[in-house]
């Protein structure tokens, strides 16, 4: 098992969580982004920057990443892709990405973007929060228990 991050828009404390767990459970982890980022200490952290190309990172991370692997990342679509595949999914707050739920959130997603085009609707993220971490966080300890042991 490896822990990916879409880490251009991943808020530092989850980065921060992650990196913890990769560290505690020997996991190899691999930060993918758009421009340069600086490498965190660690055992088995790997920085990749790609080019500044629409998709880039979504598009490497859909390469690399296998089944059973865990990638975090607030790209809905890149999140479809990537269930798809065996891969599990948690966004930044917490939520995470299954066979069971990805087609509904890709719908909503897809249905807020032309009402946002249209101009039919606003949306609002709130900041991330101490709540969103803890979320977070939790989402990740249940998903990594859950792995097979030796990997």
């Amino acid at each position: 098992m490896k822990l990916y991050i879409d880490a251009d828009a991943c808020p530092g404390p989850v980065k921060e969580i992650v990196l913890r767990a990769a560290t505690r459970l020997a996991l190899p982890l691999v930060l993918v982004a758009n421009q340069p980022l600086k490498r965190p200490p660690g055992r088995g952290v790997r920085v990749v920057t790609v080019s500044a190309g629409f998709d880039a990172a979504d598009d490497w991370i859909v390469a690399a990443a296998e089944a059973g692997d865990v990638v975090i990342s607030a790209d809905i679509p890149l999140a479809a892709k990537l269930v798809a595949n065996g891969v599990a999914v948690i966004n930044p707050r917490g939520a995470l990405y299954t066979p069971d739920n990805i087609g509904e959130v890709l719908s909503l997603r897809n249905a807020m973007d032309e009402l946002r085009s249209a101009g039919l609707a606003q949306t609002r993220t709130a900041p991330f929060g101490e709540r969103d971490r803890q979320a977070f966080a939790a989402t990740l300890d249940r998903l990594l228990a859950r792995r097979p042991r030796g990997g």
